[in-house]
């Protein structure tokens, strides 16, 4: 068993142990229960579980010292709490043994986050500084090596990263890159001189000969992991890399939101549901907000504009007003400090209140409440001209939330929209409702935190 695995399955243990002893704790303080309690709590640990699981709590790879993981799990475990509260004493008949005491069930999940955390940066420290110990071995030409460096640059990758070329190589560094020969870099390897973590293969490199494939091979039979660029991208970054893409793509395995009827159906069953529940609960909140914009300019409340929506038919989105009325003469993009952005607005905006409206345009059914960004369609025309491949995102819904949205900051040029096209793609290829699930907890985070802009 791999130390990963066995990380994992600690993981798991803990949680379980945690949770049942918690409970059991209160239980026994609160007078709700003499006995232990087990069964009636399978169901909830499975949500704390999945929950967990949701925004990446069972994988290594997660920093789990951040900021931003200690507000995801945080928010995972209070979402499974309500789950929890809505299961017991809305769908479950009367008698059940957890229906004794609501006080019990808040605070054992209150109790739980703190403890789940504790102990995850506990296990987390140790595997970190390892982690930096193992470095990433990248075997490409220059131009390659160059392109990756910049790419572990943009997604802020910790682990040292080791340039490997099969060819002749510089004795110097070029452009602050050191290239290494392949085959010192696996003798290196083999002789413990260099730990590595991973290996990464150029798809395109066909200049490898039968004896250093076998090398490869039996690195990797020996429990190192090896991965094409492609699949790298997917794994660790969780995007698709652009330079990939041709118009073959579409047909490789995947992407069954738009293969199979079934997912698109239970989506929009989902999304009328969900978004008749959220128009309701979203009444208040926009009616305060509708007030605050009129007081603040006197101008409209809403703000509409022409959306490309799936097979690029377009809609009129619908938003709550948050810059100027005559935005129009100022650039297509919104920049950071842009003046044309009301007081008001700016609050709209970093809470993604101003979102709200969008509900309908959900239950109208231009949009899904999680997909690719309802790009304006007078950007659109230019990036279908710019970026190959662009029309592959409008294959499915836009959504008011997304995977583009949750893992990148909000497009205000060209190589932002390159960027935001390798999640959005991502996101139609792995489909999946946990996905979305993951969508929504990590949502909470950037509102919470007001990263929307």
């Amino acid at each position: 068993m791999t130390n990963d695995r066995k990380a994992l399955l600690l993981l798991l243990l803990l949680d379980c142990a945690s949770m049942l002893t918690i409970f059991n704790i209160i239980s026994h303080y609160r007078g709700v229960s003499s006995h232990f309690v087990l069964g009636p709590l399978v169901v909830p640990l499975l949500i704390v579980i999945l929950a967990i699981g949701l925004i990446d709590g069972y994988r290594i790879s997660t920093d789990m010292l951040s900021v931003d993981y200690t507000s995801l799990h945080t928010i995972a475990v209070i979402s499974a709490m309500v789950a929890t509260l809505l299961l017991t004493y809305v769908f479950l008949p009367a008698g059940f043994e957890l229906q004794s005491s609501r006080i019990a069930i808040l605070v054992s999940f209150l109790c739980l986050i703190p403890i789940t955390i504790g102990y995850r940066r506990l296990l987390y420290s140790p595997i970190a500084a390892a982690r930096s110990l193992r470095s990433l071995v990248y075997i490409g030409d220059r131009e390659s090596s160059l392109a990756f460096q910049e790419e572990c640059q943009a997604t802020n990758t910790q682990q040292p990263v080791v340039y490997a070329s099969i060819g002749t190589v510089p004795p110097f560094p070029v452009d602050g890159l050191q290239l290494r020969p392949f085959r010192d870099v696996l003798e290196a390897i083999r002789t413990g001189q260099l730990v590595a973590g991973a290996i990464i293969l150029r798809e395109s490199n066909r200049e490898l000969n039968s004896e250093m494939s076998k090398e490869l091979v039996q690195l990797y039979f020996q429990g190192l992991p090896t991965y094409t660029l492609e699949l790298f991208h997917q794994v660790y970054w969780q995007k698709i890399p652009l330079y990939r893409l041709n118009q073959t793509w579409l047909f490789q395995e995947g992407f069954q939101i738009a293969r199979e009827p079934v997912f698109e159906r239970l989506k929009r069953i989902s999304d009328i549901v969900l978004a008749t529940i959220g128009l309701v609960l979203a009444a208040l909140p926009v009616a305060i907000a509708a007030v605050a914009i009129s007081i603040e300019d006197r101008g409209p409340i809403f703000f509409r504009q022409s959306r490309v929506g799936k097979n690029r038919v377009s809609f009129q989105i619908l938003k709550l007003r948050s810059m100027r009325t005559n935005d129009g003469l100022g650039d297509k993009y919104t920049q950071v400090g842009d003046r044309r952005i009301t007081r008001v607005g700016k609050f709209l905006r970093s809470t993604r209140v101003d979102e709200l409206p969008q509900l309908w345009n959900v239950l109208m059914g231009d949009m899904s409440l999680i997909g690719p960004r309802a790009e304006w369609d007078q950007l659109v025309n230019d990036y279908e001209e710019k970026i190959p491949c662009y029309h592959f995102r409008h294959l499915v819904k836009p959504g008011i939330t997304g995977w583009a949205q949750v893992n990148y900051p909000y497009g205000a040029n060209m190589d932002d929209t390159l960027r935001k096209l390798e999640y959005d793609l991502y996101y139609i290829r792995h489909f999946s409702f946990l996905l979305d699930a993951s969508i929504v907890l990590k949502t909470i985070h950037v509102m919470l935190f007001g990263k929307g802009r």
